[in-house]
């Protein structure tokens, strides 16, 4: 087990490429989830995609409410509701912005073991796993915001502790700019 370093250049070929399918699950997929948990912990997250890391893999790893999720080959299979709200990423460090994402879902996919798995998600976790995915396909948090004005610094030395479920999220110090100032301010710090 090993903590990898989280690729933070928005325009990296593998983050913005598709990732491929894994065909067979082995010790060198479980040796990456192990990887992938003590970097996403690390770092601390609540999720994690393979390309984050320069692996151009269909694996993910989430972490919410205590509960570990790893899954291969993950596809979203039903989605109903939605709901706009802030998100960031590992891969796009201290920038935040409004994302409509879906509000409950169902994934399918395999275990670490290659056990099929069917996980039901809603609100937070619902959202996270929709954020993983999107990374399995090349897209990023900040092509979902629709007016990139939104996207704000979060300043990394305030934290907000009250967050429900025991997660932390950080609060935002919103910074009025204009849509072509944050392209190339998130473009150059990312």
């Amino acid at each position: 087990m090993a903590i990898r370093t989280i690729i933070t250049d928005s325009d990296d070929r593998i983050v913005r490429g598709k990732a491929k399918r894994v065909a067979r699950i082995d010790d060198s997929i479980r040796r990456l989830f192990d990887d992938m948990i003590d970097t996403m912990r690390n770092a601390p997250g609540v999720g994690l995609a393979a390309p984050q890391i320069g692996v151009p893999l269909r694996v993910i790893v989430v972490e919410y409410e205590g509960v570990l999720h790893t899954v291969v080959n993950p596809e979203i299979v039903k989605s109903q509701g939605t709901e706009t709200d802030d998100e960031g990423c590992l891969s796009v460090p201290n920038w935040q912005g409004p994302v409509t994402r879906a509000t409950s879902l169902v994934m399918k996919g395999r275990d670490r073991d290659g056990a099929e798995v069917r996980i039901r998600a809603d609100g937070w976790l619902a959202r996270i796993f929709q954020h993983e995915c999107d990374h399995l396909d090349g897209t990023l948090f900040i092509d979902r915001v629709q007016n990139r004005a939104d996207i704000h610094w979060v300043d990394p030395d305030e934290d907000d502790d009250d967050e429900p479920g025991g997660t932390r999220r950080r609060r935002v110090r919103r910074r009025i700019r204009t849509s072509a100032t944050v392209s190339q301010t998130v473009q150059s710090e990312t």
